[in-house]
């Protein structure tokens, strides 16, 4: 091949692999929420400029058979945390602190199995291929997203896959998962702060769970170690809170954004959007409870930290950035904020987390 010959090859591969690069970065480098059409997905019922205009919907997963059901939660003003009356009540849960929350959507249901592995085993772009359908700029997005290694076991442990809520995921995991969710529909989201998750829990009560005070009646909303049978259940199976979420009480913990803080509620301040944002890799916020805890664990105020414990059985040295083996009632749901937003605003608070995680196998 002669000299010229080689650098139009050359030239031929450094255009492919810009163009394939520009469509990644246009969906990174919007700083004012909005991206080319061909990089949003259309969803009529997603589209909304104010609160009012706000409305239910299926986010379909481009080349599945799977959506993710979302739910729009009003923005407003509420008690964060539980009073020292309420029965069963952790120090960390206090002191209460009224916290204004703007409008977001949120999942309807925990994150499936289904809906993971689509990202997690790359199955949306392996069905494309085989059905013989030319990646478009979304495709190319999503290939510049992670994908967890190859777990060692299965990390459903043998308790059911499919409609069951995923599990054993890091909260890094539960971040990129939400990333490649951004990428592939064109739609900015991530996972919930603790005040978010909370308010959305709680949706317009004060009581120690959505439905009251009695945890008599947990039976009917929650699936927890009563009623579990020692493993998770398919989601939605049990009575929704006021506002439409399920398993928001029981079934599997839920990933938020913040570090935990035991003293994080007396700090003060910080009262509009709180995040309480990470600087060290433990402990991590979890929220709602799981198949495994006792009623007073799924109360709506309940806080648990992150541990590397949650490790243990992780046979990988250095251990994985993706699995927690040990977190087998860990799983989270995602949310929307109605407002996108800026790539600043992202950097400075929304996806900043530290340190990075970074896979050996990289």
């Amino acid at each position: 091949m002669s000299l010229m010959d080689s650098m139009r090859v050359l030239i031929g591969f450094l255009i492919s692999f810009a163009g394939a690069g520009l469509v990644v970065c246009q969906v990174a480098a919007q700083d004012d929420g909005q991206r080319s059409s061909d990089l949003v997905l259309p969803v009529p019922d997603a589209v909304a400029n104010t609160e009012s205009e706000m409305k239910a919907y299926s986010e379909p997963l481009e080349h599945t058979d799977l959506s993710v059901s979302m739910v729009p939660i009003p923005g407003g003003k509420f008690i964060m945390g539980s009073p020292e009356t309420e029965t069963d009540r952790n120090e960390d849960e206090g002191s209460t602190r009224e916290v204004k929350i703007s409008p977001f959507w949120m999942g309807k249901y925990e994150v499936t199995w289904d809906q993971y592995d689509a990202w997690r085993e790359d199955i949306d772009q392996l069905r494309r291929k085989l059905m013989s359908i030319k990646a478009g700029p979304r495709d190319l997005a999503v290939d510049g997203v992670s994908k967890p290694t190859e777990e060692y076991t299965d990390m459903s442990f043998g308790m059911g896959k499919g409609d069951y809520p995923a599990i054993c995921m890091t909260q890094h995991a539960a971040r990129v998962f939400c990333q490649w969710l951004s990428a592939k529909t064109g739609r900015y989201y991530r996972l919930p702060t603790e005040a978010e998750w909370e308010y959305a829990c709680r949706a317009g009560t004060s009581t120690a769970y959505s439905f009251g005070n009695d945890p008599g009646q947990l039976d009917q909303y929650a699936w927890f170690f009563d009623n579990s049978d020692d493993s998770y259940q398919p989601v939605g199976k049990k009575k929704p809170n006021p506002w439409g979420l399920y398993d928001m009480h029981g079934n599997v913990s839920e990933w938020v954004l913040d570090q935990y803080a035991s003293d994080y509620y007396g700090q003060g301040g910080n009262t509009v959007d709180p995040l309480n944002v990470p600087n060290k890799l433990y402990p991590r916020v979890v929220r709602g409870g799981g198949w495994d805890d006792d009623p007073e664990m799924l109360r709506s105020a309940v806080r648990v930290g992150s541990s590397d414990d949650w490790k243990d059985q992780d046979p990988q040295v250095p251990r994985s950035i993706w699995y927690h083996t040990d977190a087998l009632s860990v799983g989270f749901r995602v949310v929307r904020p109605l407002t996108e937003p800026s790539v600043a605003e992202k950097k400075a608070k929304w996806d900043k987390t530290a340190p990075e995680q970074k896979d050996p196998e990289d």
